[in-house]
Protein backbone atom coordinates (compact mmCIF):
# COMPACT_ATOMS: atom_id res chain seq x y z
CA UNK A 1 0.00 0.00 0.00
CA UNK A 2 2.89 2.44 0.80
CA UNK A 3 4.96 1.80 -2.16
CA UNK A 4 1.92 2.84 -4.43
CA UNK A 5 1.52 6.04 -1.98
CA UNK A 6 4.58 6.73 -3.13
CA UNK A 7 4.13 6.05 -6.72
CA UNK A 8 1.05 8.18 -6.92
CA UNK A 9 2.92 11.28 -5.55
CA UNK A 10 6.28 11.00 -7.60
CA UNK A 11 4.63 11.03 -10.99
CA UNK A 12 6.66 12.24 -13.64
CA UNK A 13 3.66 15.08 -14.24
CA UNK A 14 4.18 16.12 -10.06
CA UNK A 15 7.79 16.11 -10.76
CA UNK A 16 7.35 18.19 -13.52
CA UNK A 17 5.33 20.78 -11.59
CA UNK A 18 7.37 20.58 -8.37
CA UNK A 19 10.37 22.27 -10.62
CA UNK A 20 8.20 24.58 -12.48
CA UNK A 21 7.08 26.05 -9.13
CA UNK A 22 10.51 25.90 -7.51
CA UNK A 23 12.13 27.70 -9.86
CA UNK A 24 9.43 30.15 -10.32
CA UNK A 25 9.67 30.33 -6.44
CA UNK A 26 13.48 31.17 -6.94
CA UNK A 27 13.12 33.53 -9.53
CA UNK A 28 10.48 35.95 -7.50
CA UNK A 29 12.47 35.85 -4.60
CA UNK A 30 15.98 37.09 -6.52
CA UNK A 31 13.02 39.84 -7.59
CA UNK A 32 11.72 40.62 -4.38
CA UNK A 33 15.16 40.56 -2.71
CA UNK A 34 16.57 43.11 -5.70
CA UNK A 35 13.35 45.19 -4.89
CA UNK A 36 14.28 45.32 -1.02
CA UNK A 37 17.62 46.04 -1.75
CA UNK A 38 17.09 48.97 -3.46
CA UNK A 39 14.52 50.15 -0.73
CA UNK A 40 16.87 49.61 1.93
CA UNK A 41 14.78 47.28 3.61
CA UNK A 42 14.53 43.69 5.50
CA UNK A 43 16.26 41.41 2.92
CA UNK A 44 16.06 37.98 2.23
CA UNK A 45 18.81 36.06 3.92
CA UNK A 46 21.23 34.38 1.37
CA UNK A 47 21.03 31.02 3.82
CA UNK A 48 17.37 31.13 2.10
CA UNK A 49 18.50 32.02 -1.29
CA UNK A 50 20.76 28.94 -1.42
CA UNK A 51 18.30 26.65 0.42
CA UNK A 52 15.60 27.12 -2.67
CA UNK A 53 18.31 26.28 -5.21
CA UNK A 54 19.33 23.70 -3.36
CA UNK A 55 15.23 22.68 -3.42
CA UNK A 56 15.43 22.74 -7.20
CA UNK A 57 15.19 26.31 -8.07
CA UNK A 58 18.84 26.95 -9.63
CA UNK A 59 17.49 27.85 -12.85
CA UNK A 60 14.93 30.42 -11.45
CA UNK A 61 17.72 31.54 -9.22
CA UNK A 62 20.00 32.09 -11.37
CA UNK A 63 17.51 33.42 -14.17
CA UNK A 64 16.79 35.93 -11.53
CA UNK A 65 19.94 37.21 -10.82
CA UNK A 66 21.14 37.97 -13.68
CA UNK A 67 17.47 39.15 -14.84
CA UNK A 68 17.92 41.92 -12.08
CA UNK A 69 21.29 42.13 -11.95
CA UNK A 70 21.33 41.00 -8.15
CA UNK A 71 24.70 39.09 -6.68
CA UNK A 72 26.34 39.14 -9.81
CA UNK A 73 29.12 40.85 -8.05
CA UNK A 74 28.95 38.27 -4.76
CA UNK A 75 31.40 34.86 -6.17
CA UNK A 76 29.27 32.78 -4.10
CA UNK A 77 26.29 33.21 -6.12
CA UNK A 78 28.37 33.60 -9.02
CA UNK A 79 29.81 30.15 -9.03
CA UNK A 80 27.49 28.74 -6.28
CA UNK A 81 24.29 28.26 -8.26
CA UNK A 82 25.08 26.85 -11.03
CA UNK A 83 27.82 24.38 -9.07
CA UNK A 84 24.49 23.39 -7.27
CA UNK A 85 22.45 22.94 -10.01
CA UNK A 86 25.23 21.16 -12.17
CA UNK A 87 25.58 18.83 -9.19
CA UNK A 88 21.58 18.46 -9.23
CA UNK A 89 21.45 17.30 -12.55
CA UNK A 90 24.47 14.97 -12.14
CA UNK A 91 22.62 13.35 -9.39
CA UNK A 92 19.59 13.10 -11.17
CA UNK A 93 20.88 11.79 -14.04
CA UNK A 94 22.84 8.69 -11.73
CA UNK A 95 19.48 8.11 -9.78
CA UNK A 96 17.33 7.98 -12.99
CA UNK A 97 19.57 5.30 -15.03
CA UNK A 98 21.14 3.19 -12.16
Amino acid sequence: MGNTLIQDIFTIKNIIIYFLIINLIGFLVMYIDKQKAKKGKWRIPEKTLFIITGLGGGIGTMAGMYAFRHKTQKIAFVIGFPLITILEIIAIIYFTVF
